[in-house]
């Protein structure tokens, strides 16, 4: 089987070169020169380009290296073994998964649901579930491409075009991308000036919605400092649109969304201490009180319930590293918070989480440093490696970050 997968890349790799040659113009020996290859022997025999030539592939095409890999690995399109079961079966089995938290499995159902799409709203759909599973994995970038391929399907149900589009808002926020998050969220936002949502798939995008633009808002305050109160003012109103509309989705729909209700209860409390509402230590108490509920996180259902107590803790981390600037005080405080935030992260597998953790410790690091003078080296063991590693892969904004702490820490080693 490696060896058939291993003559079909060389095929598929000998095509971009012909590409190549009718893009630049180029004759074989002229591309085998700005390769600096042999012109007989452009492809290598296994079929399996190493990484240098696949990056100038990519420079000679005007193609972007993923999309170059994308075409090299999977050819036109990923396959997927035919599924026997029907469309309306495998989407079940999709939910299913994401219910009980199954998301490689997820995505390998709304892949072979994909396969057997009768027309453009069922393919809408899978994309929507293959969404979902990639955003379970922490893989937005993914999430983002899913819900942008069942954005390009049409005609599709309204409400499944809303609800695809604020998974694509979530994304872009989630990766930092705050601009697009914003103009995406509004979008639907406006949708739904003018008309009531009616199903509850039509509920749920609306309050996504206010909740992605609410805490993108939010996230705005330190990135445009010279709209910050602007952005505070506009974000307490989102997140309490938010706020109330997933309380009321909690009461007629799921208790879970009463959780995602929660978080929006955190940024609330963010921009009312920034905007002078309320006093610094005072919300950094109701902070402790709120995260004292989970004392150990592993014995509580893993949920929106339990992943609230998390963004607490970041909104605690942003409060301290904001407005305490006793030094003592910062460092006790980031302690509790960054330690909470973590131990939840770990529970629920939470990439988002663990790169707010990591850029949290980071940055109240630094602070350490400028306060003692002392550059204290981070003990960093392998798990530490693997999930800053894991981090980088999924925020690339993060990668900078994430250097960083590798290159001041004291690595031990296995033994």
């Amino acid at each position: 089987m490696a060896q058939t997968l291993n003559v079909n890349r060389k095929e598929r790799l000998e095509r971009l070169f012909d590409l190549a040659q009718a893009y630049r113009g180029w004759t074989r020996k002229e591309l085998a020169e700005e390769l600096g290859r042999d012109p007989t022997k452009l492809a290598p025999d296994s079929g399996n380009p190493k990484f240098d030539l696949i990056l100038q592939i990519s420079e000679v095409i005007d193609w972007t290296l993923d999309e170059v890999a994308d075409w090299l690995w999977f050819g036109e399109e990923e396959k997927t073994k035919k599924s026997s079961s029907s469309f309306e079966n495998l989407d079940r089995k999709a939910q299913d998964a994401h219910r009980k938290g199954e998301y490689k499995k997820l995505v390998s159902i709304a892949h072979s649901a994909l396969d057997v799409a009768a027309n453009s709203n069922e393919r809408a759909r899978a994309y929507n579930r293959a969404a979902g599973g990639w955003d379970g994995l922490g893989r937005f970038s993914r999430v983002l491409k899913a819900a942008q391929a069942g954005l390009r399907e049409h005609p599709i149900q309204t409400d499944l075009r809303l609800l695809l589009q604020t998974t694509a808002a979530n994304a872009h926020y989630t990766l930092w991308q705050l601009d697009e998050a914003l103009g995406m969220a509004q979008t639907v936002i406006e949708h739904y000036k003018g008309t009531d949502p009616e199903t509850n798939r039509a509920k749920v995008a609306q309050a996504h919605a206010w909740y992605v633009l609410g805490h993108t808002q939010r996230r705005m305050l330190d990135i445009e400092p010279e709209h910050s109160s602007r952005y505070a003012h506009a974000a307490q109103c989102s997140l309490n649109e938010a706020m109330h509309l997933y309380e009321n989705l909690a009461q007629h729909i799921h208790p879970s969304f009463g959780g995602i209700a929660n978080t929006c209860r955190a940024g609330i409390l963010e921009t009312e201490v920034f905007l002078g509402k309320v006093d610094a230590r005072e919300a950094l108490a109701r902070v402790l009180d709120v995260i004292g509920a989970v004392v150990n996180p592993s014995v509580v259902e893993k949920g929106d319930w339990l992943e609230s107590y998390g963004w607490w803790s970041i909104i605690g981390c942003n409060l301290t590293l904001r407005h305490i600037s006793d030094e003592r005080d910062t460092q006790r405080y980031m302690a509790l918070f960054t330690n909470k935030a973590d131990e939840i992260a770990d529970c629920l597998n939470h990439w988002a989480m663990r790169e707010r953790v990591f850029s949290m410790q980071f940055e109240g690091r630094q602070r350490l440093i400028g306060w003692t003078g002392q550059d204290i080296p981070i003990v960093i063991d392998s798990d530490d490696i693997r999930i800053i590693t894991g981090t980088m892969g999924r925020f690339p904004q993060f990668r900078k970050t994430g250097w960083s702490i590798l290159n001041c820490g004291n690595i031990i080693k296995d033994s």
